[in-house]
């Protein structure tokens, strides 16, 4: 018995009136349940999300969030067999399901991690470093990073109903942004089955998560200027949408991620005793595939050197020929079928508008072999192999999607790059070779048509991701026609969804106003040494101004003896006074910072409890021999660990010569107790 699909929306289940429309079962065809999305109040939603779920959202730090999404992640990945069970039912073979389901978990448990180590554990994230904008110091600029008071809303495709929905989720949910997910039709009892085990987790603060199980009717009218809709789909759904008033002039920001004729070129080194030849052909089959070939990442072109066509050629139909076709939840089945009969039909369109110009090497798009029962009720598809004719035009206008892939042949690098340059920009594209002039050419021609570039050879494949797999750290996204979008990146991604404001004050007023400390502005200097205060007393502006220490030849020489650090300009006298940047014997850069560590380190225990790094090192004037230096050590910047007992202090370090002329300056980056009983 079918079960109607219900949308999320402010704070609980809604169950539309009407039967809703059938989903079937990819393989027999059976229905797996009914969706419609009639009578939802779409205005209400979005209010929800904006009045409830952002200023909740946002009252979080970073930290926060990303500790949120860890624990997220942690609880979706303890119950994930209703998902594999529901994604058998749109076609997905076991590995499939792992490539959706833990794939898309995946993406917020990357996200916590580089949240917490890369975003301060605050509201805000500050760009770059202050920029002086007068001549005394008085007035100073800096780029600022805040949340909008928005919504996120992601339209999706129906070939990733998990993976599609937590890969956008996460960097919004970081960045602050409360989320309306909209996923295709197709699929998507398996995205409201992940909703539902988001909701009943209760990990996520209310209001930061809605679904819409059915059409979006007029969604995109009830958004604004704030507000931004992540779109995976067509690129003539991604027109219609560019086209909407919302989007043409009400300022709502678009991100799309379209039809993509991504390529894979096997460079001219490879022959076919070389380990390359194998890599190439065993990606361009599992691309053909993995979710029965339906992925915007998946290779379309396969350019080859015109000499090592009949040999790629008759190496994938083998590979091919050992790909089992039927219902996924049969033992021994490699390739499922597509989504719905209606994708289906798509396909074989697309392989008869390919074989214009190509010839079917391999496969029939109107047979499959050994599929049990009727083969016409499942929407099974046999893989497809063509060969496209010299001066083919349809292979790079033409997206397949489904498990069909085209050979072209090409002469040269220069040809190569304009081949792989006429699919008018691609998501992902991948070159096979050996040769490090080959890698270097294809990658700086390609680089300007696609979001990814994945250079295989023998001494990556052990550890390679393939050439189909985006990864939460990295762009995913293309130029041209796939779209503009870049989805991922790491906190790239974050940033994307987040408003960049350029702050023009004093520099106390900028101090106040980010947290972090700017040169410039007060120092406060207290009779209790920085370094006894534990992160609960530390503020920042908290300063220790040292006593001077002169720095003699003496120093210079021992320093050079116990180091190793003999360069002339410290150990020779001729050959230093003749350098045009010392004029004579100077101190090691190493020796001042190690000097004024000594003068602004406070020796007994403490809740200071390390040092774990230098920041920004730089050095500016060169300090001789009896000069004397001093430091002044200020608090830049506090950031409390939310799991620990300890947080990091940043501090700013400027060591001084005796004419008071900064000779070198770096941040100081400690671990302090977030109390401590002396």
């Amino acid at each position: 018995m079918s079960t109607l699909l219900e949308s999320y929306t402010a704070g609980r289940w809604y169950a539309a009136p009407d039967e809703g429309r059938p989903l079937l079962d990819a393989s027999t065809g059976e229905v797996v349940a009914t969706i419609s999305s009639t009578g939802l109040d779409l205005g209400a939603m979005v209010a929800y999300a904006r009045e409830v779920g952002g200023p909740a959202l946002r009252s979080l730090t970073f930290h926060e969030r990303a500790g949120i999404l860890k624990a997220l992640a942690k609880h979706l990945g303890a119950g994930k067999d209703e998902l594999y069970r529901l994604s058998a039912c749109a076609g997905a073979t076991e590995r499939d399901a792992m490539v959706d389901v833990d794939g898309g978990i995946g993406t917020p448990f990357s996200y916590a991690s580089k949240g917490t180590r890369e975003l301060p554990n605050d509201t805000i994230v500050l760009d770059g470093r202050p920029e002086p904008l007068g001549k005394g110091g008085t007035f100073v600029g800096q780029h600022v990073f805040t949340s909008r008071p928005g919504v996120a809303v992601q339209i999706n495709a129906f070939n990733f109903p998990a993976w599609g929905m937590l890969e956008k989720l996460a960097p919004a949910f970081l960045a602050g942004l409360p989320t309306i997910v909209k996923p295709a039709s197709p699929t998507a009892y398996v995205a409201e089955a992940l909703v539902r085990r988001v909701i009943e987790s209760g990990l996520l603060p209310d209001g930061t998560l809605q679904l819409v199980a059915g059409s979006a009717g007029t969604l995109l009218d009830e958004l604004g200027p704030q507000d931004s809709v992540a779109f995976t789909g067509s690129a003539h759904t991604a027109n219609v949408l560019r086209a909407h008033p919302s989007v043409a002039t009400g300022g709502v920001r678009l991100g799309v991620e379209a039809d993509s004729l991504n390529c894979s070129i096997l460079g001219p080194d490879v022959t076919a005793d070389d380990p390359e030849l194998d890599l190439f052909v065993k990606g361009v089959v599992t691309e053909m595939t993995v979710k029965a070939g339906q992925k915007c990442t998946a290779i379309r072109r396969v350019l080859v050197p015109a000499g090592m066509a009949d040999t790629v050629v008759d190496a994938i139909a083998a590979r091919l020929a050992r790909v089992t076709v039927g219902d996924p939840r049969d033992a021994g089945v490699r390739m499922g079928p597509l989504a719905s009969l209606a994708q289906r039909d798509e396909v074989r369109k697309a392989v008869e508008a390919l074989r214009s110009s190509a010839e079917i090497v391999y496969g029939d798009p109107d047979r499959v072999e050994g599929v049990d029962g009727d083969a016409e009720r499942g929407a099974f598809m046999a893989p497809v192999l063509l060969r496209a004719r010299d001066g083919a035009t349809e292979p790079h206008d033409v997206e397949p999607f489904g498990p069909v892939s085209t050979v072209l042949t090409y002469d040269g690098l220069d040809d190569a790059i304009a081949l792989a340059a006429r699919g008018r920009g691609s998501l992902v594209g991948s070159l096979v070779t050996h040769d490090p002039a080959v890698a270097r050419t294809l990658t700086l021609g390609l680089t300007p048509w696609h979001g990814r570039i994945l250079v295989l050879d023998r001494d990556d494949a052990a550890e390679s991701t393939g050439h189909g797999s985006p990864l939460p750290v990295l762009v995913h996204g293309g130029p041209g026609r796939a779209g503009g979008g870049e989805e991922l990146g790491g906190i790239r991604s974050v940033l994307h969804h987040m408003q960049r404001t350029a702050v023009q004050a004093s520099p106390d007023m900028l101090t106040a106003i980010t947290g972090r400390w700017t040169p410039g502005s007060d120092r406060r200097e207290a009779s209790v040494h920085p370094f006894r205060k534990s992160l609960a007393d530390l503020r920042v502006g908290d300063t220790i101004a040292s006593e001077p220490r002169t720095v003699t030849r003496e120093d210079i020489d021992a320093f050079a003896a116990l180091t190793g650090d003999t360069f002339y300009a410290h150990t020779d006298e001729e050959a230093a006074a003749a350098n045009p940047l010392f004029g004579g014997i100077v101190a090691h850069g190493y020796l001042l910072v190690s000097l004024a560590a000594g003068l602004f380190v406070d020796p007994d225990p403490g809740p200071v409890l390390a040092n774990f790094g230098v920041d920004n090192l730089r050095f500016l004037t060169p300090v001789k021999a009896d000069d004397a230096i001093a430091v002044t050590l200020t608090v830049k910047e506090i950031t409390p660990r939310t799991t620990a007992d300890y947080g990091e202090v940043r501090w700013d370090a400027q060591v001084t010569n005796r004419h008071s002329e900064p000779v070198a300056t770096y941040d100081v980056l400690t671990l302090v107790a977030k109390t401590w009983d002396a």
